[in-house]
């Protein structure tokens, strides 16, 4: 029996994947195999050794140790993609709200008294002072071509938008079908300054907080707006309401508000909402879940963050799976153990991602209980597993 822990409520549509039977599920899991999770913070929770695999139910893994996890052999998961529509949807929103400043005029005309709702009279006055531009027309540079930025790619493009992309992280091939829909730039400043909007969709790790400070909204055009639907931090707020008082930039909109951006006029703010919708949890759970099985019954690596993905049908016997450091001669030595039960090997896939390494081995029968502990004692190795 596989024991699932999870933190916060996750949709029934992933929970429904798991065969009651083999799987025990709960948010108060003792020695879980892996855990699922959404938004909770996991830096400074305390793991057992049972731990196999942490699986976050969504794109950004910031809350997670993925360092020391991958020290202890624990695969770390994400799901990308899952809420991407939900998020390009929501930007797009934002954007057209923020420019035409319609939140404000709909304050407005709330506060309005009972005597003045007159669409002839004060109405027709007021609303001037609410006027925005169309997006029609205007350059938008997409920072981060992913799975939620290529979508934003695609959809400013048929709102007729010109779209300008960077992503130096991009594959090739990604590049090449993301180019009906993009121009793409090499330099991130050279883009920023040819901008009527600016959005991000990047990850926040340290190499990208503050992704864009001083430097980059310097670079902007005058008067240009800038979205942030990705994560707080990747984006220097302080920078930005600096901007906005100078003029600088035109507009703001934000799913990570802080205390001086929340009650701005020139802020369109929500409140972490972007990834929220019902059809985002849905896919994000089923994701996690789908993805949970076959690491812990096969031990196949899909979306992982910290480990090279492999994937590929077992063979008839036991499968052995080994995370190890990504050095010469692990694989001769863990083989030669192998040889040494006077085994033979079916099928082997080794991959590397940065300095550690996983590989599986399938076997047609059975393999002696010996053998893990055996590749266990190799210098280097953070975990074995056999799945018979």
């Amino acid at each position: 029996m596989y024991r699932i822990k999870t933190y916060d409520k996750l949709s029934q549509a992933g929970l429904n994947e798991f065969d009651r039977e083999r799987y025990a599920i709960a948010d108060d899991m003792k020695d879980p195999d892996s855990i699922l999770v959404r938004s909770t913070p996991l830096h400074g929770e305390k793991f057992g050794d049972s731990l196999l695999a942490i699986v976050r139910v969504g794109a950004g893994y910031n809350t997670i140790p993925v360092d020391e996890m991958t020290k202890r052999g624990v695969a770390v998961f994400n799901c990308p993609g899952g809420n991407a529509n939900a998020v390009k949807e929501m930007t797009i929103a934002a954007m057209i709200m923020m420019m035409r400043r319609a939140l404000a005029a709909m304050d407005w005309m709330k506060a309005l008294p009972d005597s003045e709702i007159d669409y002839g009279g004060q109405i027709e006055k007021g609303k001037t002072r609410f006027t925005g531009p169309e997006i029609m027309g205007k350059t938008i540079g997409i920072v981060g071509v992913g799975a939620i930025g290529g979508r934003m790619a695609m959809a400013c493009d048929d709102l007729g938008m010109k779209v300008l992309g960077y992503d130096p992280f991009l594959s090739h091939a990604r590049l090449q079908e993301l180019r009906q829909y993009a121009d793409f730039r090499s330099d991130l400043k050279e883009m920023l300054a040819e901008c009527d909007v600016v959005t991000v969709h990047i990850p926040l790790n340290e190499e990208n907080t503050a992704f864009i400070g001083r430097e980059e909204i310097a670079a902007m055009k005058d008067g240009a707006y800038l979205i942030n639907y990705a994560r707080g931090p990747v984006v220097d707020n302080d920078a930005v309401c600096d901007a906005l008082d100078s003029g600088k930039l035109k507009g703001f909109a934000t799913d990570f508000p802080t205390l001086r951006e929340l009650r701005r006029p020139d802020v369109f703010c929500t409140p972490h909402l972007a990834s929220g919708s019902p059809e985002a949890e849905d896919n994000c759970s089923t994701m996690a879940a789908r993805q949970t099985i076959d690491y812990l019954e096969n031990g196949n690596i899909t979306n992982s963050v910290n480990l090279p993905n492999v994937s590929f049908a077992r063979a008839d016997g036991a499968r052995v799976c080994v995370i190890h450091e990504n050095k010469i001669g692990m694989l001769g030595m863990m083989t030669d153990r192998v040889v040494r039960e006077g085994l033979n090997i079916e099928n082997l896939v080794n991959k590397g991602r940065g300095g550690v390494a996983y590989t599986i081995m399938d076997f047609n029968g059975s393999v002696p209980e010996t053998l893990a502990g055996d590749i266990s004692a190799i210098d280097g190795v953070m975990k074995v597993r056999v799945i018979e």
